[in-house]
């Protein structure tokens, strides 16, 4: 098992955030099925002010592009992915079109 820390901005609206941790309380059952085929066996969102971490633990038949390419062809999960850029913006040095960045580890105890 493998684990994965990914960062991306909220826009900083309280009533926005509010909003996007109301969605998040129930996530489309479709979210879910598509996030365990590609392979994740765990994802946790956390939030401070407008930042947000999401912590993904994966199995060996998970990579990015798989996930990628599964999230491109499920309408649902692009219908999802659209109706959150409402209240996503990305980090300030993301290139063009980037969403989640992965985090590099720079310390274990």
């Amino acid at each position: 098992m493998r684990t994965y820390f990914l960062a991306l901005d909220l826009k900083d609206d309280p009533a926005l955030i509010a909003e996007y941790k109301k969605y998040h309380e129930q996530i489309w059952p479709e979210i879910t099925e598509s996030i365990i085929e590609s392979g994740i066996e765990n994802a946790e969102i956390y939030c401070v002010g407008n930042r947000l971490t999401m912590v993904l633990k994966v199995n060996d038949s998970f990579s990015f592009e798989k996930k990628s390419k599964l999230d491109a062809s499920n309408p649902k999960v692009q219908e999802w992915e659209t109706l959150m850029w409402k209240y996503q913006q990305a980090l300030p040095m993301a290139k063009e079109g980037e969403k989640w960045m992965l985090m590099e580890k720079i310390y274990q105890l």
